[in-house]
């Protein structure tokens, strides 16, 4: 996506009102334009699928927006991608994910009020590059990385 383009949310894949636009922790996020209640669906995570191969090839860009589905296939969401590939990471989350049939769909954790971020544990692997968390939470562990692991 070019730079100069700004990225929108795909309102067929959101279940409530979202907004995209800067965020204090990384480049764009994801807002919560009306409340959310707590256990509902937010927006479905879309994206290109691909391959284990296909992820290797894609992964070490320096941004990418790749969310792995299970230990063969991931969707990335930089091609096809609904909005939810901008919901930042926090040690702290709102919003956690749900897999199933192949598909992402971000839920909420608790009352998600209008204007906050939505927010999700990335847990990259604790065998990864540590990637460094600025999320600002009370409870941040320093690292994007899932250290229990």
């Amino acid at each position: 996506m070019p730079k100069t383009e700004t990225p929108t949310i795909d309102s067929a894949a959101a279940s409530f009102k979202l907004d995209l636009k800067e965020s204090k922790i990384h480049r764009w996020g994801v807002f919560a334009a009306e409340p959310i209640p707590a256990k509902r669906k937010n927006i479905e995570y879309t994206g290109e699928r691909i391959s284990r191969r296909e992820i290797k090839k894609r992964a070490g860009k320096k941004l990418n927006y790749i969310f792995t589905i299970d230990s063969y296939w991931a969707k990335d969401g930089m091609v096809g991608g609904s909005g939810a590939q901008y919901v930042n990471h926090s040690c702290d989350p709102n919003v956690q994910a749900i897999v199933r049939s192949g598909r992402i769909f971000y839920h909420a954790k608790r009352d998600i009020k209008k204007g906050e971020e939505l927010l999700i544990d990335y847990h990259f692997d604790a065998d990864v590059d540590k990637v460094k968390c600025f999320c600002g939470a009370k409870t941040c562990r320093g690292t994007i990385n899932d250290l229990r692991e």
